[in-house]
């Protein structure tokens, strides 16, 4: 067996979405890291097409902005739910406008284009080692390192590395979670879809936003994806034949009404089934889940995806200030209990407009139908992006667990341009100097930048929530807002420190 004496900070199995920002948010912040994927290359078709303005503010922390800027598009128009008759029943918000977090709310993409700017831009980091065509075969640890054993899928050659922690970004059938043995919460839903995308040939009227046809006959999703991509999502119905529904000639016909074989090529037909589960227990000692391999959720909101990018957010800044004695390991325990409320809050709404989606009996439809008409369409946006309890603070009425805006300051800068990755306090410098001097230490050892001088749209939002000075997180999450020096005192006390 060959062995690296070299010990990594962090070791990361599986180079997906979830995997690859993880690596690149780890590089930008110095740490060395070794990443194992089992496949050569990335999967050529599409599978996930859709994130967030929140997700595209943390491909900005890690430099690539601009990159994943360039292979998507925003969606102006939000998601449209009709019913059979053609009513819209609900809509999703959407905008082309820079939202709270300095972006559109939604942005449309095609994977292979994504994962090749997340695997591309770990090149800049001399300290990141990829290890392709690598199968982990086991993983041990001790009070001070994981253990990793794992196998060219070339030579068969065996090979063992040593790192301070691991992150399974493994997919829904994890190694991680099996070596960990954390069970799977089924909240409620598990049906077959076939997803069915096509490259358009030719100019074709058809919608330029997502509908979901609540059609009890066959509910259907369409999405204009990126460019010439469409996609037709398709419920898979109890007496269909799954192997004749998956045939050319059967696929254009459920299309029929919007587009014909001659107007485009098609690129991927397969069945799958939507769960909505959820890992009880993510971390164990030194090794974690993220992603699919600790949720899952069915695709109605467009949520997968982005839940295991908050998950790399989430985790990186604490890995980063664990292993530079920042702060004690205890952070770590705030992982699973700060992402899982809202990976399960966007689950179970997901849950919910599937049954809306995916009701196939008549009567229920009508009465569905009836309930909405009542009313004008229903626009509505996903939950509010509230951690569970961790590292903030847990006065009533108070933002802290929540992501701070991201505006563009007077500079012409977007705010995260000028924090950087570190923590940050804001405030003016009358209310900042009532601190104490142990606080004023705290912000120094925890690498706090410290804004004095805040720019108009940051006196704006104090002024709005009464407060004299906020602190915020690396992922810009709000620590806490201060009203006295004692506020700010208190607050700092969340802020990352080593004993």
């Amino acid at each position: 067996m060959a062995e690296r004496s070299h010990v990594y900070d962090v070791a990361i199995v599986g180079l997906g979405p979830t995997g690859a920002t993880l690596a690149n948010l780890l590089g930008a912040a110095g740490r060395s890291v070794l990443v194992l994927e089992k496949e050569a290359g990335i999967f050529a078709l599409p599978r996930a097409i859709h994130f967030d303005g929140e997700v595209l503010r943390i491909f900005q922390s890690a430099g690539l902005r601009e990159q994943v800027l360039a292979i998507s598009r925003p969606g102006t128009q939000g998601m449209h739910f009709v019913n059979g008759a053609g009513e819209t029943m609900l809509i999703r918000g959407g905008t082309s406008a820079l939202g709270p977090h300095g972006a559109a709310n939604n942005y449309y993409f095609h994977q292979p284009e994504l994962e090749a700017v997340l695997r591309d831009s770990l090149s800049r980091f001399a300290q990141v080692q990829l290890e392709l065509r690598h199968e982990l075969v086991g993983v041990e640890q001790d009070a001070e390192v994981a253990t990793l054993s794992y196998r060219s899928m070339d030579s068969g050659e065996l090979h063992s590395a040593q790192a301070r922690y691991v992150v399974g970004c493994d997919g829904a059938r994890s190694p991680i979670r099996q070596h960990i043995a954390s069970p799977m919460v089924d909240l409620g839903l598990r049906q077959p879809w076939l997803v069915f995308d096509v490259v358009l040939e030719q100019s074709v009227d058809l919608p330029d936003h997502t509908i979901q046809h609540c059609d009890p006959r066959r509910p259907m999703t369409y999405c204009n994806v990126v460019g010439a991509r469409r996609r037709w999502e398709i419920m898979v119905l109890p007496d269909d034949d799954r192997e004749a529904l998956v045939q050319p000639e059967n696929l254009w016909k459920m299309v029929a009404p919007w587009v014909r074989p001659d107007q485009a090529r098609l690129e991927r037909a397969a069945i799958y089934t939507f769960h909505s589960v959820i890992a009880d227990g993510w971390r164990e000692r030194r090794l974690f889940l993220a992603g699919d391999a600790c949720h899952q959720t069915p695709p109605f909101l467009g949520q997968g995806m982005c839940a295991g990018i908050r998950d790399a957010s989430n985790l990186a800044w604490k890995l980063d200030a664990v292993l530079a004695r920042r702060a004690p390991e205890a952070l770590l325990d705030t992982y699973e209990s700060e992402r899982k409320p809202h990976v399960r809050a966007l689950i179970e709404l997901a849950v919910r407009l599937g049954d809306i989606i995916q009701t196939t009996d008549p009567r229920q439809a009508a009465q569905r139908d009836a309930k909405f008409r009542a009313g004008r369409p229903e626009i509505f946006e996903l939950p509010p992006q509230l951690l569970g309890a961790g590292a903030f603070d847990t006065a009533p009425d108070s933002p802290a667990g929540r992501p701070f805006p991201q505006p563009r300051l007077e500079d012409g800068r977007l705010l995260d341009e000028l924090l950087g990755r570190r923590s940050a306090v804001i405030g003016h410098k009358d209310a900042l100097s009532a601190a104490a001097p142990a606080t004023a230490q705290r912000w120094l050892h925890s690498n706090a930048i410290v804004i004095d001088r805040p720019d108009p749209l940051l006196d704006a939002w104090l002024r709005a929530h009464n407060a004299s000075a906020v602190i915020l997180r690396p992922d810009r999450y709000i620590v806490g807002v201060a009203r006295s020096g004692a506020d700010l005192d208190r607050i700092s006390q969340y802020l990352p420190v080593a004993p």
